[in-house]
């Protein structure tokens, strides 16, 4: 057993920040030097970014601010009541009395498809106490007055001089209507109603319903088809809502089964996890074989039939749609034979030059499976960062619906509505209540004051304007994009100095610090809160840029030159990459200030050129560990689907006394697959943080230390038999 001297043997604890004079070295193209008093993550260290952990706190204190201006000033009740063209709420105000809204040319609507649900209705909507109760067209109505009464309230049909013909080009009045329900507040043709009500289709509701010799505003005649093809996107909308309450049902129905499946997607990815300590070698190489495999066969068949067809005339004819495409076979399987022969030749001599580190990147994920199986602490810890994340986006989802709906108040016109005046001019209080109680629980308005209307129904007048809701929607988006982004920097920075402990413990497990994880929670929380905000800044702001390119692409599709929409994307890619860049930076950064306590500045260009000293280990160890982690993605989900599958499928017989009744058994199915993916990113992130923490310990290890009785190497004995090297008290025993 190899025994350092009391010089070396120095705990973490007895290391200071302060005295890391190496990581201040000013040549960062030089490897690190020897440092006796390094031993890991150190425990004396300063606060870092304290600048940047101030504008958070503001930051998050004017969220708070948000929400309460938020969650005072709007009802999201106001959401689900529909708004007639002139912006005044079906039910409220001026339009009290009237909650339902009629489409004046439904069938307009529907033709823009799924679209109309986003972009809204261009056509003529009122409010109406009922809906009609029969179908007729505008030149009944000029036989029959008493259908006049859905035509705009501005228009006066005894005095206005338009002819009615022009009353119905203008949309003053409607060209046809529908026999109608009320469903959400909204007039619903019964044909598509009775859909609800499995009761035949559309088109066979539509000729019961005698819809026949319609004309729209035009005078273009409405056939039973074109109405049919306009109301097909509301039909689809009707159906979902059905599907979904059955949805629903079967949730109800299986949910303590789903959450046995969950359970056993825990259970397996624990179980992956330990057993890619023994097979992770065998996985990576038998890959490697037959991706070599396959391509020496594909190189083969091509050739052979190369050869086969040479000097003919044999040729492939493609048709695709109204164009046929028509080329030599001869070509054909020499162009696919060279592709695979390259493709061949450069795997084959990727795998001679960098064989040595991929067996490097094997070591390091059995021995970052070691480090997870030693602390399991950190496979419980993401499940609380998931939770703080759900709790971010729910708050924010929150906080945004309250927010849209303060813009979304009805046009009150109390100024010209003589009932909320005294006989002596003063406001009459209890009237202004009884308009605005149905909409607000409480009017913060005072009884005893006097002045404007303004003054009165501070509410309301801002509720109007609505003006600065659009300004704090965005700083909303952007708050949940630096907190979320904030948690999941909090996880990687926790998780990355327990397995930094993990690493530079030079006996394990005997000199592993005691919970090791709590402490590097400690660590996050007393002294880098800061960092974390710095860094989670900075991608916050790159993805806010994205949401704005995003928008103005939307907005100017169908208007854009070629060269603006070349530029466009460009832009989008650019930015995506950019993210990705920093994201990988950030991550990095978080484990090299674990480690040193150092600002995330200090931090993240140590951890860069680190990397970029070795730039082809890292490369290797990322793919390996990316094909190792999505392997066992695909194996736990792809395992627990199928099992999901023959149980609700009912093909597990001696289990089919616990089979629920479903409406879809492809429903728990669904939510099972889902929930074990959740749970198995869950799983192999920490796990990918292992390998990246100890990766980055390995490489810093490599440079300060040679293996000798003073600078011993810290890595494990099976990575330090790869690269040929040992300790020396090791060599001294071997003599």
């Amino acid at each position: 057993m190899y025994m350092q001297s009391g010089s070396v043997r120095m705990t973490t604890s007895d290391y200071d920040a302060a005295d890391d004079d190496d990581y201040d070295d000013d040549d960062e193209r030089k490897p690190l030097k020897y440092d006796p008093k390094f031993k890991g993550p150190v425990s004396k260290r300063s606060c870092t970014d304290i600048i940047c952990c101030l504008i958070f706190v503001v930051f998050v204190l004017g969220l708070v601010v948000v929400g309460y201006f938020a969650f005072t000033y709007g009802n999201p009740r106001l959401l689900l009541y529909p708004m007639n063209s002139d912006k005044e709420l079906c039910g409220f105000g001026s339009q009290k009395g009237k909650p339902n809204l009629l489409f004046y040319d439904l069938v307009a609507c529907g033709r823009m498809g799924p679209g109309v649900f986003v972009d809204g209705c261009p056509t003529t909507q009122i409010c109406v106490s009922e809906c009609p109760k029969e179908t007729w067209f505008y030149k009944q109505a000029l036989e029959e007055k008493k259908k006049l009464r859905y035509c705009k309230p501005s228009i006066n049909l005894a005095t206005t001089s338009k002819k009615f013909n022009d009353l119905v080009k203008d949309e003053d009045c409607p060209a046809y209507l529908l026999a109608s329900k009320p469903f959400l507040n909204r007039c619903v043709p019964e044909a598509l109603v009775e859909l609800l009500d499995e009761a035949g289709t559309l088109a066979e509701n539509l000729k019961n319903d005698n819809v026949t010799g319609l004309k729209d505003k035009n005078n273009q005649s409405l056939s039973v088809d074109d109405i049919e093809d306009g109301l097909d996107a509301y039909g689809l909308f009707l159906k979902a809502k059905e599907y979904g309450e059955k949805v629903i049902q079967d949730v109800v129905a299986s949910w303590w089964m789903i959450l046995v499946g969950y359970l056993l997607a825990m259970f397996v990815s624990l179980l992956w996890i330990i057993l890619m300590r023994w097979f992770a070698g065998i996985m990576v190489w038998l890959t490697v074989l037959l991706f070599v495999g396959v391509f020496g066969f594909s190189s083969f068949w091509c050739m052979k039939s190369y050869f086969d067809v040479k000097d003919t005339e044999q040729s492939y004819h493609i048709h695709m749609a109204v164009m046929t495409f028509t080329f030599s076979k001869e070509k054909f399987w020499l162009a696919f034979g060279i592709i695979s022969i390259a493709i061949l030749a450069i795997v084959i001599l990727i795998l001679l030059i960098l064989c040595q580190r991929i067996r490097i990147a094997i070591a390091l994920i059995k021995e970052s499976s070691k480090a997870v199986g030693s602390m399991l602490m950190t496979l419980i810890f993401p499940v609380f960062i998931y939770i703080l994340e759900v709790s971010v986006i729910a708050y924010w989802l929150v906080s945004a619906v309250y927010l849209a709906s303060t813009g979304r108040e009805p046009t009150f016109d109390l100024m010209n509505d003589s009932s909320i005046y005294n006989t002596n001019g003063s406001y009459n209080y209890e009237e202004i209540r009884k308009q605005t109680d149905s909409l607000f629980d409480e009017i913060p308005c005072d009884n005893e004051m006097n002045g404007t209307l303004s003054e009165v129904c501070g509410v309301l007048k801002h509720a109007q304007e609505g003006k600065y809701t659009i300004y704090l929607q965005i700083y909303n988006l952007f708050m949940l994009f630096w907190m979320v982004n904030f948690c999941i920097a909090l996880g990687e920075m926790a998780l990355a100095g327990a397995f930094a402990s993990y690493y530079w413990a030079f006996e394990k497990p005997r000199d592993i610090p005691t919970f090791p994880l709590l402490t590097s929670v400690w660590r996050c929380f007393r002294y880098h809160l800061g960092t974390l905000a710095f860094g989670s800044l900075i991608v916050a702001i790159i993805q806010i840029i994205r949401v704005f390119l995003e928008y103005l692409d939307h907005k100017l599709k169908g208007s854009e030159n070629p060269v603006a929409k070349f530029f466009m994307k460009c832009l989008k890619c650019c930015f995506w990459c950019l993210e990705k860049f920093i994201r990988f930076l950030n991550k990095n950064a978080y484990i090299m200030v674990a480690i040193h306590g150092k600002n995330f500045c200090v931090s993240a260009k140590k951890a860069f050129m680190l990397i970029f000293r070795n730039v082809v280990r890292v490369l290797v160890v990322d793919k390996v560990t990316d094909f190792l982690l999505l392997i066992g993605k695909l194996l736990v989900v792809g395992g627990i689907a199928c099992a999901s599958y023959f149980f609700f499928d009912g093909k597990i017989e001696f289990l089919n006394t616990y089979k629920p009744t479903l409406n879809f058994y492809v429903t728990p199915i669904v939510l099972v697959v889902l929930g074990t993916y959740v749970i198995a990113s869950i799983f192999f992130n920490v796990y990918n943080m292992a390998v990246d923490t100890l990766f980055l310990c390995f490489l810093e290890d490599l440079e300060r230390n040679d293996g000798s009785q003073e600078k011993p190497y810290y890595m494990p004995k099976n990575l330090m038999k790869i690269l040929g090297k040992k300790n020396k008290e090791y060599r001294e025993t071997d003599k």
